[in-house]
């Protein structure tokens, strides 16, 4: 599961390094199919992989910060090193025993659900490979090349 979190953070690190290539009108274009713009969608993953990792640390879990503070590529990646500062202990110091450990939610509705720790871990995974096809579906659209999404040739298992 590590290697998961490496590869989406590796992926994540070549999208903000695409967006440099990139006119800011088309990084905050409303687009079809998911969140927003590819810059909403950007700060999207982040927020959402900093939120759930920080439940399963014990924190409260955080507001969303309004995206008007993070709406350029640079505020974008200072804000992922900053939550991944704050994360990744906790990501590295996984293991077995935590998987079925139990976190309360409130949902949107306000009922409580409850999740087992590892679910929430592999769906914050899946959450930012989901959104990271929408952005290579973006990026064709506007005419350019989508980072690879290969596994593969990225030095993980070295």
């Amino acid at each position: 599961m590590l290697k998961l979190f490496e590869y989406n953070w590796q992926v994540r690190k070549d999208w903000l390094d695409w967006c440099d290539e990139v006119q800011e009108e088309e990084l905050l274009k409303k687009r079809v199919g998911g969140p927003g713009s590819i810059l909403y969608t950007m700060f999207h993953i982040i927020e959402c992989e900093y939120a759930w990792i920080s439940a399963l640390q014990g924190k409260p879990m955080p507001e969303e910060p309004p995206f008007e503070d993070y709406d350029g590529v640079q505020k974008l990646r200072n804000y992922s090193a900053r939550c991944h500062e704050d994360i990744a202990p906790f990501i590295y110091a996984w293991n077995r025993d935590m998987e079925t450990r139990i976190l309360s939610d409130k949902n949107s509705a306000g009922k409580w659900e409850t999740f087992q720790y590892g679910e929430i871990m592999r769906h914050v995974i899946a959450h930012e490979i989901h959104h990271i096809g929408q952005l290579s579906i973006w990026s064709r659209e506007i005419g350019k090349q989508p980072i690879t999404a290969n596994l593969i040739r990225r030095g993980l298992f070295v």
